[in-house]
């Protein structure tokens, strides 16, 4: 990955940030990595604790975003958000949620 795709990544991570933060979302973690994977923001709001991954595309005609997630993407979010929950317990009364 170059460096200026890193670059933008973060800067939209950071916008998605901001946008959660004006949605009354608290930012728990932000590239929140372990063996299994990496999951690009966790926030919460009331009863719901979200792990987001943040796509950034150019151009809308390429593929969504959403479609650049695919179950084996999926199954690695999932798994890495479980090993989160393992090490912060007290985020478990929490309902988990996966936004794109």
């Amino acid at each position: 990955m170059s460096s200026e795709t890193t670059l933008l990544g973060r800067w939209g991570e950071a916008q998605v940030a901001e946008y959660l933060h004006k949605k009354g979302y608290r930012l728990i973690a932000s590239g929140y990595r372990c063996r299994m994977g990496e999951i690009d923001l966790i926030a919460r709001k009331g009863p719901y604790l979200a792990f987001v991954e943040v796509k950034l595309r150019r151009d809308a005609r390429f593929a969504t975003a959403r479609e650049q997630v695919t179950a084996a993407k999926q199954r690695k979010i999932l798994v890495t958000a479980e090993h989160f929950l393992s090490q912060h317990p007290e985020m478990g009364e929490y309902r988990c949620r996966f936004d794109v």
